[in-house]
């Protein structure tokens, strides 16, 4: 990308825009927003965007159908899909409809900064990844998101849905360090009375039917007093 990366902020909010502006400009950002979802389409066609933020509830047109018409314009702009919404299945459809990535209000700022740096990263010439690819590829591990199969080496594996849910997660954010509680978050949803534990026994299960030594990890990584990475290069497959 040549000169400041430039990210679109499309909120009808000007309470949570305004002050988010401000802080992605001094992170090193060129900003614009808009406040509903045709200015929106209009500035992603001027302001050319390496990233867009966009709120699922806007005004005139939600954040859903502004990012189907860009995709069937042909526009690969990266868009991480603000929801207030924690639930897997609106995930599942802002990813369907071609998001590059979710997080749900109310949020951390600087977690939204992380997340916009880290799908810029994926974005970037060396990018091997869409969230939205259908199948994804590693190291002889090969998860279908359609069929929701995991198979390893040639053979299918058998696993819990959750199980199959955190391992995609995980799979779609390659080398990025997760805690606990971001993947109870993302996988679970707050509303679940599931605790933390739930996201060891998950990982657990993924090792064992995987045969991954988390002393000596090929897919997951244990992050001392943190949480979890998938470390192994993934790629989108047929």
């Amino acid at each position: 990308m040549a000169g400041k990366p430039k990210v679109l902020l499309a909120d009808d909010e000007e309470a949570i825009t305004a002050p988010l502006a401000d802080m992605l400009e001094l992170a090193g950002y060129a900003v614009a927003t808009a406040r509903d979802g045709p200015a929106t389409l209009d500035q992603a066609r001027k302001f050319f965007p390496d990233l867009i933020v966009l709120d699922v509830r806007m005004p005139r047109l939600s954040g859903h159908e502004v990012l189907r018409r860009l995709r069937e314009e042909g526009n690969r702009t990266p868009v991480i899909l603000l929801t207030r919404v924690k639930d897997r299945t609106a995930r599942v459809t802002a990813l369907d409809d071609g998001a590059d990535d979710y997080i749900t209000k109310p949020y951390d700022p600087h977690e939204l900064l992380a997340r916009i740096r880290a799908v810029l990263r994926r974005a970037g010439p060396q990018a091997t990844i869409p969230l939205a690819a259908d199948v994804l590829v590693s190291d002889g591990l090969v998860l279908d998101r359609r069929s929701r199969r995991v198979f390893l080496d040639g053979r299918e594996v058998r696993l819990t849905p959750k199980a199959v849910a955190l391992l995609e997660y995980l799979m779609g954010h390659p080398d990025e360090v997760f805690t606990r509680e971001q993947l109870l978050d993302a996988v679970w949803g707050w509303a679940d009375s599931s605790g933390t534990r739930a996201v060891d026994i998950r990982v657990a299960e993924l090792r064992r039917k995987l045969g991954d030594d988390a002393a000596h990890p090929r897919y997951i990584e244990t992050i001392p007093a943190t949480g979890y990475r998938f470390r192994a290069p993934v790629e989108v497959g047929r």
